[in-house]
């Protein structure tokens, strides 16, 4: 599974990091990111993809339907 954040919809919510910190954090510019092996990724569109860690999948997908601003994109392999 894969995942990626669409900044230019992102709310800056943080539920995303709260349910699945392994895979999202919040950054300073108020917009939340994807973290691939705790690395931040640069921002948003599809062409961040990252690895979901094994174990997150479930938390990963619950973020994205708690997203007030359905930004977080699943891609399954």
């Amino acid at each position: 599974m894969k995942v990626w954040i669409e900044q230019d919809l992102c709310t800056g919510d943080g539920l995303c990091e709260e349910i699945a910190p392994a895979v999202f954090v919040m950054d300073s510019d108020g917009l939340a990111y994807v973290a691939e092996g705790g690395v931040q990724l640069p921002g948003g569109g599809p062409d961040t993809l990252a690895l979901v860690p094994e174990g997150q999948e479930e938390a990963t997908i619950e973020a994205a339907e708690e997203c007030p601003g359905e930004c977080i994109f699943i891609e399954v392999e």
